[in-house]
């Protein structure tokens, strides 16, 4: 039996780094996650055992760390297309570079009422991402997003008219607490370069607003809303894919002690949750 080599990639993920500029008057802070992908014409190196044509990951490890001081100046998205090309640019078998980019979150202290020069805190899960794909060509692609964005509202929520069988014990609600943890990512029109830290912020901005505004039927509805309103806020996006688990709050049964809970006491429940997804496009 004959057998070839289908499409493949291989890089390093899980690489840690943490920078701090040591500025007279105060430090910076940038905390970051970052996973490396090459791919190209590396055949050889599953079939015939040739090595010759690979760049170690351990080498992208290195390149993370020793580009870090140069160019993670500013936003994330800008480091990775440094990142990418080097990588392209030391590995003739490469025909992509890909970086995935995570920022954690971390915000100055606060002593005495003022923001700390050298101590900082980490109040929530929340980081920016992106996602740099370059190619030998020169073609850069950049999908630009934030995770772990924790919104809650208690009420403008209903889910109801919904599809019921047998097997179906939902009750309809016309009033619920919606919970959820959204990631975004959205894809730049062709040719478009945007200042993407703005871009990041006018994103966020965007999402928080129209879910704590957006009078919803479900989070199906919630999540178009959202993406339009991401769209008209940050021009040079094409598209944004969302995804919103729905972090379910039930009403806790206080009639077994004698007393009556009047939407009030929740029990928070981690699983199972539902998920949606979904992507907004232009147009």
């Amino acid at each position: 039996m004959s057998a070839s080599m289908g499409t493949n990639s291989y890089g390093k993920d899980g690489i840690r780094l943490v920078l701090v500029r040591r500025e007279p008057r105060r430090h910076e802070l940038r905390d970051l996650t970052v996973g490396i992908r090459l791919a190209g014409d590396f055949d050889r190196v599953h079939t015939e055992g040739d090595n010759s044509a690979v760049l170690p990951t351990d080498t992208m490890r290195s390149t993370v760390y020793a580009l870090a001081q140069e160019h993670l100046t500013g936003c994330i998205e800008d480091f990775g297309v440094a990142v990418a090309r080097r990588l392209l640019s030391v590995t003739p078998a490469a025909s992509t570079a890909r970086v995935e980019l995570v920022e954690h979150r971390w915000t100055r202290s606060s002593v005495a009422g003022a923001l700390h020069a050298h101590a900082f805190e980490s109040g929530s899960a929340e980081r920016a991402t992106a996602s740099v794909t370059v190619d030998r060509g020169g073609q850069v692609d950049v999908h630009s997003g934030l995770d772990g964005l924790s919104l809650l509202k208690t009420t403008d929520s209903a889910f109801s008219g919904f599809l019921r069988d047998e097997l179906t014990v939902l009750p309809e609600t016309e009033d619920r607490i919606l919970a959820t943890e959204v990631a975004a990512d959205w894809a730049h029109l062709p040719g478009h370069t945007p200042a993407y830290d703005v871009e990041r912020a006018a994103a966020r901005r965007a999402l928080v607003e129209t879910f704590a505004s957006h009078r919803s039927r479900s989070v199906q509805h919630t999540l178009h809303a959202m993406g339009a309103a991401l769209l008209a806020a940050c021009p040079d996006a094409a598209e944004v894919h969302l995804r919103l688990p729905n972090k379910h709050h039930v009403a806790v049964d206080l009639q077994a002690v004698g007393l009556t809970n009047d939407r009030a006491v929740f029990v928070a429940t981690d699983r199972p949750y539902g998920v949606i997804e979904g992507t907004v496009t232009r147009g």
